[in-house]
């Protein structure tokens, strides 16, 4: 065989559809067949009609809009642009689309500017619909639900931070802290030391982003600091709950969980109740939704389990050590508390601590690190609400296909196809040790027990 050269490729001028192999995405497909069935574009057509006008450009049909942000969570893509990129590169994403295959998919500029036209309460609406499919499919119980908070590097660095006093950046800030300790021309290593020695170095109450004020300077959770945002999921646990998310509240990333706890269960609540109050899946949802909550010991104070048994809320906080605490004149939080601790040392309680990295955690692993969303390239904290419930929608729609139709995310095939093989050779190579072990037991010891030197000199 001659050895082949690769040559200049002249692109056809026109192209038919059956040279194009068109074939549409079984996963996507099922994803359209699943929206189609409940009216999905029908739905947010006439939900975005306050937010289009009939002169200007052409606008993006809002079904179109909503599928290219489910996209970014399925094929775990972190921007816009990429977006823009895979959508116009595949011929099957087109499909799941509904554009045509000559026509381009549309480019990220489009698609910000819709995300700034249609309002967060839409992207709510359109959230709350999601789960009222998941409910149609008794997916959802409402009764108990786990409440958590991760944290997501905003698209801002710490290096353009600046005083929020004077404006100063933080070089110019330390270069006029060394000349008023007399140093007139500091060099480096000046600046350096004169940083090291300074406390409360990066205080959000003397720092600021310019570029997106509603970050904060926030330590991540491997050790670094970032500016941050927080996100704050609400996950159904009951017994035999599948881990819907029911709420995702975007919030200040250095108040803590005590303060943003309240917020997340009113909007869980709500949701809950938008779907029970619909007639079609009411029949699917508990009477006594949001009735308990499962929270880690950063959620744990007195304040905290009085409001949640005030608002009828039965929780199942894990209980930090502490020392011996005064409940004089404060009887009605100590009941409370020693309430929860019942709670949680029994055997349900147990069982549904135990549970919370399996549903809740699970949330966070899909929707920011395979789902690409743990880095932001959007700013202010609406923009990225706004995303980041429509991600969360993208989510429950991938439980929906992977319970009901045992369907994978797109770019899960491949893992699971290296990991299954990857525990066949695990499995293979424990089997051959073990004949080789067998294989050993009927011969004689060709050697016998020396001692060694150390042992001897012993």
């Amino acid at each position: 065989m001659a050895l082949g050269k690769r040559k200049p490729v002249q692109q056809p001028l026109f192209v038919t559809m059956t040279d194009l192999n068109l074939r549409s995405h079984p996963y996507y497909d099922t994803v359209n067949k699943v929206l189609a069935a409940h009216h999905f574009d029908s739905y947010v057509e006439q939900l975005c009609v306050p937010f289009y006008s009939h002169e200007g450009r052409p606008g993006l049909a809002p079904g179109i809009y909503f599928r290219c942000l489910m996209v970014g969570y399925f094929e775990g893509i972190d921007s816009e642009r990429g977006i823009d990129w895979r959508c116009n590169d595949s011929l099957s994403l087109k499909l799941f689309l509904g554009i045509a295959c000559d026509k381009p998919a549309p480019d990220h500029s489009t698609i910000s500017r819709t995300r700034r036209l249609i309002d967060l309460e839409t992207h709510q609406q359109v959230f709350r619909y999601v789960l009222k499919v998941l409910a149609n499919h008794d997916l959802i119980q409402g009764k108990t639900v786990g409440i958590d908070s991760t944290t997501l590097e905003a698209n801002a660095a710490m290096r353009s931070i600046v005083r929020r006093d004077t404006g100063e950046g933080y070089q110019q800030f330390l270069e006029r802290l060394a000349k008023e300790s007399g140093i007139q021309t500091p060099t480096r290593e000046d600046l350096v030391k004169i940083d090291k020695e300074r406390k409360n170095k990066a205080s959000n109450d003397d720092w600021k982003s310019p570029k997106d004020p509603d970050a904060k300077i926030t330590k991540m959770k491997d050790g670094t600091t970032h500016l941050a945002h927080k996100a704050e999921h609400a996950v159904d646990m009951g017994e035999n709950a599948h881990g819907a998310i029911l709420a995702i509240n975007i919030c200040d990333a250095i108040v803590g969980d005590t303060a943003t706890l309240v917020d997340t269960v009113v909007a869980a609540t709500e949701n809950l109740r938008a779907v029970k109050d619909d007639g079609r899946v009411a029949d699917k949802i508990d009477d006594d939704f949001m009735s308990e909550s499962v929270l880690d010991k950063g959620y744990h104070s007195k304040q905290t389990v009085l409001d949640l048994a005030e608002m009828g809320v039965r929780s199942y906080a894990s209980e930090p050590r502490r020392k011996r605490q005064d409940w004089e004149g404060d009887l009605d939080a100590r009941d409370a508390v020693y309430a929860n601790r019942r709670r949680i040392k029994s055997e349900r309680g147990r069982r549904l601590l135990r549970s919370r990295g399996e549903k809740l955690e699970r949330s966070f692993a899909h929707c920011y690190e395979t789902g690409g969303l743990r880095r932001l390239y959007l700013r202010g904290r609406e923009n990225v609400a706004k995303r980041a419930l429509i991600h969360a929608g993208g989510f429950n729609l991938g439980l929906l296909l992977r319970v009901s139709y045992g369907l994978r995310k797109p770019r899960s095939g491949s893992k699971a196809t290296f990991a299954l093989i990857f525990a066949l050779v695990c499995r293979l190579r424990t089997f051959g040790a073990l004949l080789r072990t067998i294989g050993t037991l009927g011969r004689p010891f060709t050697t016998q027990y020396q001692p060694s030197a150390v042992a001897l000199a012993a």
